[in-house]
């Protein structure tokens, strides 16, 4: 079984969102995009940027949340 790291955004997101020029304009961003749905490498597709540095740091600041998502495979024994 794979894990794969999808984000989603917290209350405190949502607060932030709400404020603008509470957060920068690429982190704003990635809230929007961030809908527990959304892999870093979709995310980071969609902005046309890594966001690996700061989806880490949203998530350190309590803006995201991850959600895994369990991707099962052939290997996969039960």
């Amino acid at each position: 079984m794979i894990s794969i790291e999808r984000f989603a955004k917290t209350p405190k997101a949502w607060e932030a969102l709400a404020l603008p020029g509470r957060i920068g304009r690429q982190a704003r961003s990635l809230l929007l995009l961030a809908n527990g749905r959304r892999s870093e490498k979709e995310l980071s597709i969609l902005l046309g940027d890594d966001v690996s540095e700061l989806a880490r740091g949203l998530m350190q600041q309590g803006y995201l949340q991850p959600v895994p998502l369990a991707v099962f495979g052939d290997t996969d024994t039960v």
